[in-house]
């Protein structure tokens, strides 16, 4: 039960990060706290004490498997979330380039 508390911790600290911090890299990495707690809370979903490999054999019965499907979605999420943290990275230096500041308070206008 601590894990979890300590997850949901992980995740309050991102969204503070996000809703209440001005600069646009602090709002990134707010966003990456918030995508590795809610990695941690998936593995937690599938985690098991004692528990094996879902490995299976013909004479063998495994009673305590741990669950792959969270391992597998978190691998995914993993990459999709690279592929975000990326873009936004690129949005934000696009950004400094035309404002030349990270202060969204001081962007005035975000045309093109």
């Amino acid at each position: 039960m601590t894990e979890y508390i300590l997850c949901l911790g992980l995740f309050s600290v991102g969204i503070y990060c996000v809703l209440r911090k001005r600069n646009i890299i602090k709002i990134v990495i707010g966003l990456g706290i918030i995508e590795y707690a809610v990695n941690l809370f998936f593995v937690l979903v599938g985690y098991r004490l004692q528990g094996r490999a879902p490995i299976l054999a013909k004479d063998q019965t495994v009673t305590n498997m741990v669950d792959p499907i969270p391992q597998a979605l978190v691998l995914t999420s993993i990459v999709i979330g690279l592929a975000v943290t990326a873009l936004i990275v690129a949005i934000a230096i696009r950004i400094f380039e035309k404002y030349g500041t990270f202060d969204i308070t001081k962007i005035k206008r975000l045309r093109g």
